[in-house]
C-alpha cells in the first residue's frame, strides 16, 4: 500500500511542502511508500482556459527534483488530456490511486479538486473517497505575511512585479531558471562586463519581471555571485528582443553551449536606458558593488 499526494504542484512552495511533509511523515509512520502523483503538461494549457499566457514556476525535471528532496520515495507524471479531465473522482481514485500506485491514503490540502466532480466541501470529497477504498488526511492552508494563502498564482504575480525575494520567501527557495549559455553581441565584454546569455530549456517557464538582479549562478559545477538583467537593451538599441544576460563576478571562461542555472536573490532596479556605454559602465560598476555585499547567498 501507498500513502499518495496529488496535484500539480506548480512551484512546490510552502503549501505544497506541506502538505508533502505530511504524506512522508503518513508513509513513514506506517512503514509504505510515499508517492506524488502529478501532470504533465498543464491542465490549464489543455483546457485552452489560458494557454498563451500562462507561465509555469517548475519545469518537469525541477519538479521532480523538488518533490523528491521533500522525501518522496516515487514521483509519478500522469498525461494530461481532455479525456483525462472528464474522469469523475470515483474513476480517477479506482484507476489510478488503487489500481496503479497501490493508494489506500491520500494526503490533500482543503481546495484541493478531485476529478471533474465539484465537491460542495471537504467533508463531501472525504466521503467520495472513503467510498472508493481512500482515506483521506487533509493539511491545513499555508499563508503567507498578510493572510494570505501561499499559492502558485501569488507567487507567479510577485515574480511578475520583480518581487522575487517575496517571491523566494514563499516557494522556500530562491526562483531558479535554467538554460543553454548562447552566442551574445558580445558588448559586454568590450566595457568589462562580460555576459553570459541565456536561452531557456523551459519555453514556459515564467520569467521575472525586467530590470537588474543580484544572483547566484551554477555553472561548470560551481558557483558564482553575479547580476542579471532581463530585458531589451535599450542602450544598445540593437532589436535582439528581451534577454536574459549575467554577468558573472570574477569570472572568465568560455562557456558557450554549456549548462547554466541562474537564482534571482534581489532587484536592484529597472532597466535603464543610458547616454553611453560609459554611462552604462559606471552603473553596472555600482551593480557589482551592490551584489558583492548582498549578504543574502
Amino acid at each position: 500500500m501507498a500513502v499518495v499526494a496529488t496535484g500539480f504542484f506548480d512551484g512546490v512552495h510552502l503549501g505544497h511542502r506541506a502538505v508533502l511533509d505530511r504524506m512522508v511523515t503518513e508513509a513513514r509512520n506506517r512503514g509504505t511508500e510515499s508517492v506524488v502523483v502529478t501532470f504533465w503538461p498543464h491542465p490549464r494549457n489543455v483546457l485552452q482556459q489560458d494557454a498563451d499566457t500562462l507561465r509555469l514556476l517548475n519545469s518537469l525535471s525541477e519538479k521532480r527534483a523538488l518533490c523528491l528532496a521533500a522525501g518522496a520515495d516515487c514521483f509519478e507524471v500522469l498525461p494530461f488530456s481532455r479525456d483525462f479531465a472528464r474522469l469523475t473522482a470515483e474513476g480517477f481514485v479506482r484507476e489510478y490511486l488503487r489500481n496503479r500506485f497501490d493508494a489506500d491514503t491520500l494526503v490533500l490540502g482543503h481546495d484541493h479538486r478531485l476529478g471533474c466532480d465539484p465537491f460542495p466541501n471537504p467533508e463531501a470529497m472525504a466521503k467520495a473517497l472513503r467510498s472508493a477504498g481512500v482515506e483521506p488526511v487533509f493539511v491545513d492552508d499555508c499563508t503567507a505575511p498578510g493572510g494570505r494563502n501561499v499559492s502558485s498564482t501569488l507567487i507567479r504575480r510577485l515574480l511578475a512585479e520583480g518581487k522575487v525575494s517575496d517571491a523566494a520567501s514563499l516557494l522556500g527557495y530562491g526562483y531558479p531558471l535554467t538554460g543553454v549559455v548562447v552566442a551574445g553581441a558580445k558588448i559586454g565584454r568590450k566595457i568589462g562586463y562580460p555576459t553570459a546569455n541565456m536561452s531557456l530549456y523551459e519555453p514556459l517557464k515564467l520569467i521575472p519581471a525586467g530590470g537588474v538582479y543580484i544572483v547566484r549562478a551554477e555553472v561548470l559545477g560551481r558557483t558564482f555571485r553575479g547580476i542579471c538583467n532581463i530585458g531589451h537593451r535599450p542602450t544598445l538599441d540593437d532589436g535582439r528582443g528581451r534577454t536574459i544576460e549575467t554577468h558573472l563576478l570574477d569570472f572568465n571562461e568560455d562557456i558557450y553551449g554549456l549548462d547554466i542555472t541562474v537564482t534571482f536573490l534581489e532587484r536592484l532596479r529597472d532597466e535603464q536606458k543610458f547616454a553611453s556605454l560609459k554611462e552604462l559602465s559606471l552603473q553596472l560598476a555600482e551593480d557589482e558593488k551592490a551584489a558583492r555585499n548582498f549578504d543574502g547567498y
